[in-house]
């Protein structure tokens, strides 16, 4: 079999699942003449994205029971049409930190293709899944302090870490969006999200359309520390230039 790039090689693999019912490491393997790192590699990225189950020697489909309901299901096309696109803005080489966050987590996958890259994350499971990527990014960790809400490390520690390196972007998401203020969060801890941003020459939002408009007490990043807001296209246009009007570029996923 003619070898495939990474995608490709990922949509195949779901189509023997479908067809077969189970896949198996080895003999994925052989029929894409790739190694069995590279085929668990596969596995664990689509597992990740909710897309298989792995299990001892190879994979098996989704249970019905455990399928996401319709509106669950529009959510994650909605968080992986705003990857894409946030996707797009990264070149090889490139230096950047993905904070932790589900929506952030979506951008992994489309990672796969980049070269040279260096990710600095706060984020055990994210950390997880870049280890997982068959490119092999520099992973950089932050250390700190373990926050239970945020599944995250914080504190003074991660600030510190932060400090002593220079990033091109930062890609944050965000529990709401303030249309005149900036983004904020349910999280008390802002202080990490904000050396972030003092760091990284871009910073980019990703944020689902209906947390826009939500206003939340706590303010992470101000308009002024934000480069870039990636969404998807429900925003209502209005809103849009809104927040264009505050020098954001604002980039809707289709």
């Amino acid at each position: 079999m003619i070898k495939r790039n990474t995608q490709q090689r990922r949509r195949l693999i779901l189509d023997r699942l479908a067809d077969l019912g189970e896949v198996k490491v080895d003999e994925l393997a052989h029929a894409f003449e790739t190694s069995e790192v590279t085929i668990r590699k596969d596995l664990a990225s689509l597992e990740a994205n909710g897309l298989l189950l792995r299990r001892y020697g190879g994979a098996v489909p989704i249970p019905k029971e455990l399928i996401n309901e319709p509106h669950d299901e529009q959510v994650s096309k909605q968080k992986q049409a705003i990857a894409q696109s946030a996707a797009g803005l990264i070149r090889d080489h490139n230096r950047i930190i993905i904070d932790s966050g589900s929506t952030t987590a979506a951008l992994l996958p489309e990672l796969s293709e980049k070269e040279g890259l260096v990710v600095m994350t706060n984020s055990l499971s994210i950390a997880g899944a870049l280890r997982e990527l068959e490119n092999e990014p520099t992973l950089l960790m932050t250390g700190g302090t373990w926050d239970t809400h945020s599944e995250a490390f914080q504190g003074q520690v991660a600030e510190q870490v932060l400090r002593a390196y220079d990033f091109d972007q930062l890609f944050i998401g965000a529990d709401g969006i303030d249309v005149a203020r900036g983004s904020t969060t349910f999280n008390e801890l802002v202080g990490l999200s904000q050396v972030m941003a003092e760091v990284a020459r871009e910073v980019v939002v990703l944020a689902e359309s209906n947390k826009i408009g939500r206003k939340i007490h706590n303010l992470e990043l101000a308009w002024s520390k934000i480069s870039t807001l990636v969404t998807d296209n429900q925003l209502e246009p209005s809103v849009a230039e809104q927040i264009r009007a505050h020098g954001v570029n604002v980039v809707i996923a289709q």
